[in-house]
């Protein structure tokens, strides 16, 4: 099943330990996006292309334990009303700093604040549930 929030339903702060990445190093983010694949045991993991990165539609956002970079999101912005969580990933080195949720959090409150209605998630993952305006998709009604 796939999800969404709506973002008019969600309060968040911005959090301070996040800036967006300008200009994304690859070999970075694959170093992190490996890290998180392995502590996940992903029996089948697409590969995240460097071209995704610079990608003037997609945003990457980066998320820091003091000066360190511990994790990303992949964010597409589709027009000025959706965006999909891509990818989110974590080297899950401090599982203490639950990026998962603080990350999702901050994804939230930065995309209200641009103004953007809807925030997709992909599947709906249990963690997800509890983030203020959860919203499972339902089928396709009839054509239109």
């Amino acid at each position: 099943m796939y999800a969404r929030i709506d973002l008019s339903q969600t309060n968040y702060e911005i959090a301070p330990f996040y800036k967006r990445i300008g200009n994304p190093n690859p070999k970075v983010l694959e170093t992190i996006y490996n890290a998180y694949c392995v502590h996940k045991k992903f029996k089948s993991v697409m590969p995240i292309f460097s071209e995704e990165y610079y990608d003037e539609k997609n945003n990457v956002l980066g998320y820091y334990d003091k000066d360190i970079l511990v994790a990303f999101s992949l964010i597409r912005c589709y027009n000025n009303k959706n965006a999909e969580a891509v990818q989110f990933a974590w080297d899950y080195k401090k599982p203490r700093l639950q990026l998962g949720i603080k990350s999702l959090q901050n994804e939230c409150a930065l995309y209200k604040k641009r103004g953007f209605d809807y925030l997709y998630l992909g599947e709906a993952d249990p963690y997800k549930l509890k983030i203020d305006g959860f919203e499972i998709l339902g089928p396709r009604t009839g054509a239109k």
